[in-house]
């Protein structure tokens, strides 16, 4: 009877440790530049591309293929900005400022939260997870600089992780939403 308890016990430690690390990024609402929340749990049904972003960094360009992307798959993709102001000072504005700056230089329709930390002490608990192996249960990624981008599924799941000098309409990123 020991046997069977304890072999219960592992499995069930087993299952809620893969349950754990299974979670999605439907999990978590973010606060949008505006100040309203966004539930991510809304998006359930479209791929998500996560971008942390920078208004005076050599990838701002990059706006303009993110907004493209973005209007050519809107309908099975959301892409989310997220203003970090921790490399370079390159993100040093008001939420303001940002915004204005997105909209006016690149046209920006596409959701931006408010201004997070992607690292260090003070991150964001959404890229705490997207960077963790041991929160998302796929990989860990270190985030360096700015415009490092996650591609999740469906149903929350981190597919991949690519660094700054992807492009938005890369093939390594388009190949995710065929």
């Amino acid at each position: 009877m020991k046997k069977i308890f304890l072999a219960l016990s592992i499995i069930a430690l087993f299952s809620f440790t893969m349950l754990q690390k299974t979670s999605s990024i439907h999990q978590f609402k973010i606060k949008s530049i505006e100040g309203k929340t966004i539930d991510l749990a809304s998006y359930k049904g479209k791929k998500i591309l996560v971008v942390n972003t920078a208004s005076a960094c050599g990838y701002t360009p990059q706006y303009e293929g993110l907004e493209k992307l973005y209007e050519l798959k809107k309908n099975q993709l959301v892409i989310i900005g997220f203003p970090c102001n921790q490399f370079g000072g390159q993100e040093s504005g008001t939420e303001a400022e940002i915004q204005t700056f997105c909209k006016s230089r690149y046209g920006v329709t596409f959701p931006l939260s408010s201004k997070i930390d992607v690292k260090g002490s003070a991150i964001s608990p959404i890229y705490k997870w997207l960077c963790n192996k041991s929160e998302n249960g796929i990989l860990d990624a270190e985030i360096k600089w700015n415009f490092n981008k996650f591609i999740l599924d469906e149903n929350g799941k981190l597919l991949a992780y690519f660094p700054s000098n992807v492009k938005p309409d890369s093939e390594e990123i388009l190949k995710f939403l065929k």
